[in-house]
Order: C-alpha cells, then structure tokens, then sequence
C-alpha cells in the first residue's frame, strides 16, 4: 500500500455513499491548490488523467 493510500482509504470510508458532480469536484480541486500552490502539478494531472480516461477506450 502506498501512502496515499491512506487518504483515499478515508476519502471512500468518509464519503463513499456520495454522489458528486464533477463541478463539484473540480470546485475542491481549485479551492485545494488556492490553498497549496505547490501541488498545481500533480492537481493538473489529475485533473487531465480524469478527463481523458475515456481517450483509452477510443485506441
């Protein structure tokens, strides 16, 4: 298990029953690196990760 394991691990115990919007989302995801500047990066590639997952399929 890798160590970002744990804060997925509580993410899906925490709020596994909810359903979000992908507005929603990428609202948290803003909000997150107005407030940690430092991870804009790895946010960004989320980000593009998530929206491009469907791009697989098309190959």
């Amino acid at each position: 298990m890798y160590f970002t394991d744990r804060g997925i691990e509580e993410l899906v115990e925490r709020r596994g029953d909810e359903q979000i919007s992908i507005e929603w989302l990428a609202e948290r995801l803003r909000d997150f690196v107005d407030l940690n500047p430092e991870f804009e990066t790895p946010i960004e590639r989320l980000a593009t990760y998530l929206a491009r997952l469907d791009d697989e399929d098309e190959e």
